[in-house]
């Protein structure tokens, strides 16, 4: 099978990440992220319609009427459950009481309140605080380790394309306003994981070359180093996505941050694997002297 020649088109896609990274954090700086209530507090109610006449839009009508604050309604699951989450927070059994009775005065009582979640100030800023510092600690273990694994050119390549996919994954997120909640904080510490395989994966064989196509030049073995290692990225990659994809469809409403976070963490870990990683070491020169200098 004849090489896919990657390395034709470094630069081209350096370019391209390099927009994207810098339209990520003006996102970041000046419309920041959609936080849930996990983060920033609040209130969240899973109601079930006994009654089919109830719907969003009457729900919307009933809850707007009640002075709670900005109030997000969305289906959840079935089209007769609901999410309903909003800002204002109090006493539950109190809040919850007079939430009822304004219901029965505007819907009827054709309806059951499944699960109520309630998060005040000072736990929502220590979770956000918390989830900070596993996104920083896990960035941190990943640069130890890959210190002491590669020589310090493959670290700074595989360190670049680790922020590359946390940036834009984020990015994204606060461009289409997406929930930010604990589960996705969860998925951005496994897109850590997952584009660090990716990189790694080639960067062995980047090393094992090295050591046996000395006289080739960085920018021809890393092409050949990434067709070497193609097959297996793309099936993992593909495999991945597909149990992804069914998550994303057919997962219900709560896991599709989730799932959508991981999706575009897939995609942009063999992205960056091959488009951010690779083209570092061509800038740093790589060669055989390099790991034969480390290895002394």
């Amino acid at each position: 099978m004849k090489n896919i020649q990657f390395n034709k088109y470094y630069k081209l896609f350096t370019l391209i990440s390099s927009g994207l990274a810098i339209i990520s954090i003006l996102l970041l700086i000046f419309k920041g992220l959609n936080f849930g209530i996990d983060f920033k507090g609040g209130t969240l109610i899973e109601l079930r319609a006994i009654d089919k006449q109830i719907n969003i839009s009457s729900l919307r009508s009933s809850f707007s009427k009640m002075n709670l604050g900005d109030v997000a309604i969305k289906n959840f699951g079935e089209d007769y459950d609901f999410l309903i989450k909003f800002e204002k927070k109090g006493p539950e059994k109190d809040l919850i009481q007079n939430i009822k009775k304004d219901l029965n005065a505007s819907i009827g009582s054709g309806y059951e309140i499944r699960r109520v979640e309630n998060v005040g100030p000072k736990v929502s800023a220590e979770l956000l605080k918390g989830g900070l510092i596993a996104i920083a600690v896990s960035l941190g273990a990943m640069l130890f380790y890959i210190w002491i694994r590669f020589e310090w050119q493959f670290s700074i390549g595989a360190i670049l394309a680790l922020f590359h996919d946390v940036l834009i994954t984020m990015g994204i997120f606060s461009l289409i306003g997406l929930e930010v909640n604990l589960s996705i904080v969860a998925a951005i510490l496994t897109i850590v994981g997952y584009s660090m395989n990716d990189t790694v994966v080639i960067f062995d064989r980047v090393r094992e070359n090295l050591k046996k196509h000395f006289d080739l030049k960085i920018f021809d073995l890393t092409n050949i180093s990434i067709n070497e290692t193609l097959s297996r990225t793309i099936i993992t990659s593909v495999t991945t996505l597909l149990a992804l994809l069914s998550i994303f469809l057919f997962g219900g409403e709560i896991l599709k941050g989730f799932s959508f976070a991981m999706i575009l963490g897939v995609i942009l870990g063999t992205y960056s694997s091959i488009f951010i990683a690779n083209p570092i070491l061509v800038n740093l020169k790589v060669n055989y002297k390099t790991i034969v200098k480390e290895e002394n």
